[in-house]
């Protein structure tokens, strides 16, 4: 019953301590400011849209393509 008592305790003590230890990073960790977070949510939604319409008029690019092959050989 000790075995299982320390091995119990053992458990507690490494949670409390990754608990601890957690507590810890985060306060180390500098938070963006509002107009950082504002200012790259801006830079991320802009790329994204770039790279969809790069997509876009690769692909109506490719279908314009297959579809005046395909009409070329029926």
């Amino acid at each position: 019953m000790s075995v299982a008592k320390d091995t119990k305790e053992q458990q507690e003590n490494a949670i409390v301590r990754t608990i601890r230890e957690t507590r810890s990073e985060l306060r180390k960790v500098v938070w963006p400011t509002r107009e950082e977070t504002t200012r790259l949510t801006i830079v991320v939604i802009v790329i994204s849209l770039l790279i969809g319409l790069i997509l876009f008029v690769g692909d109506s690019l490719f279908l314009f393509l297959y579809t005046t092959l395909v009409g070329l050989v029926s």
